[in-house]
């Protein structure tokens, strides 16, 4: 029987360690790699919102497999163009994770299969590269037992530091019950869950952020992340599991900027019907944490204000093009010198128990 690791390191150069766009790569002349400093101190840079993709791997390995993301760019493959973006940054560590979350349709073989390549595609190139990259498994949420089983083999036999999840399976918010045995693995694994949305599809009626602007993304993306956070807080998930770390992308998405309205939903709505036993906003400075995708001063130190600054964590959604934010908290005049070195790389070298020379 073909060892699938064994397959996965050798097809994942094949078809994605020489070629961008059809151009073969010259790594003879790749520019210095940046370094960040933050008064003389030099910064371990971590970087928790990083996609990738293994297609390739997927055709090759499951005859029958047909991804619905088959148009992500090839930028998504991992190569040696990832770490030149990397380089070019100043960023030393990402935790990788492969995104669209198209498999949730995917009946309970065939789930078991693709994340199976996934993880396994994931795991070869980080032991290629142990000193640039983590991985975080994205699970088959639909099948919330599997998911468990899942999650503890990418944590305990490839050495994954936590996982990846969409906002909603099939448009339900994965917050029932029925979730309960993934939620409980991941606390038991002390493992933390990276929520990436998907233009929020569960909320917006079909055609609603249509038109100019890419609205199922500028503002789609934010509110999917917005909804999820906010159901795991009322339907009352993060008192279930209070061991539960979750990580909102794009700086948590619309909650931490209006925070005031939900802190007081369950006071003044007599239809509310909240399950929480705490407040929001300690969730929002205990469990939930929320990466830096914010791109203004302002808003940063907002984030920082609403959240405390050990829940902000760097994210760069690399290959994707956003303004990078490692120059906007490294310069930022409400951080201390602290501050920044915690959001730089500091908070989530803990979370992810990365180890650094």
């Amino acid at each position: 029987m073909l060892d699938r690791r064994n397959f996965l390191r050798t097809a994942a150069y094949a078809g994605a360690g020489g070629l961008i766009a059809g151009c073969r790569l010259d790594t003879s002349g790749q520019s210095p790699r940046r370094e960040i400093s933050i008064n003389g101190r030099r910064a371990t840079v971590v970087d928790i919102h990083a996609h990738c993709t293994f297609l390739d791997e997927l055709r090759a390995a499951i005859p029958d497999v047909n991804p619905a993301g088959a148009g992500l760019p090839d930028l998504l493959r991992v190569g040696p163009h990832r770490m030149e973006m990397m380089d070019e940054r100043g960023i030393d560590i990402q935790a990788l994770s492969v995104n669209q979350f198209w498999w949730y349709a995917a009946d309970r073989d065939m789930a078991a299969q693709i994340v199976r390549v996934q993880d396994e595609g994931l795991a070869a190139w980080c032991d290629e590269h142990p000193d640039r990259f983590v991985a975080l498994t994205s699970v088959a949420l639909q099948h919330p037992d599997l998911a468990a089983e899942q999650l503890e083999y990418a944590v305990g036999q490839l050495g994954h530091r936590g996982a990846s999840i969409g906002g909603h399976v099939a448009n339900e918010p994965p917050t029932s019950e029925r979730y309960d045995p993934f939620w409980a693995k991941a606390e038991e694994l002390d493992v933390p869950i990276f929520m990436h949305p998907n233009n929020a599809q569960n909320v917006v009626r079909e055609g609603g952020l249509a038109g100019r602007g890419n609205l199922g993304n500028i503002i789609g993306n934010p509110l999917e992340t917005t909804v999820f956070l906010t159901h795991m807080i009322f339907d009352g998930v993060l008192d279930r599991f209070p061991g539960l770390k979750i990580c909102g992308a794009h700086g948590g998405g619309y909650l931490p900027s209006y925070l005031g309205r939900t802190e007081v939903a369950c006071e003044v709505r007599a239809n509310a019907d909240c399950a929480n036993l705490k407040n929001p906003s300690e969730y929002m400075r205990d469990q939930i944490f929320v990466d830096s995708m914010v791109f203004s001063e302002e808003g940063l130190r907002h984030l920082v204000a609403e959240t405390g600054v050990t829940q902000v964590v760097y994210g760069s959604d690399i290959p994707y093009v956003w303004p990078d934010t490692i120059d906007l908290i490294a310069d930022s005049p409400s951080l201390s010198d602290d501050d920044k070195m915690a959001i730089l790389g500091g908070n989530l070298i803990r979370m992810l128990r990365i180890e650094t020379g």
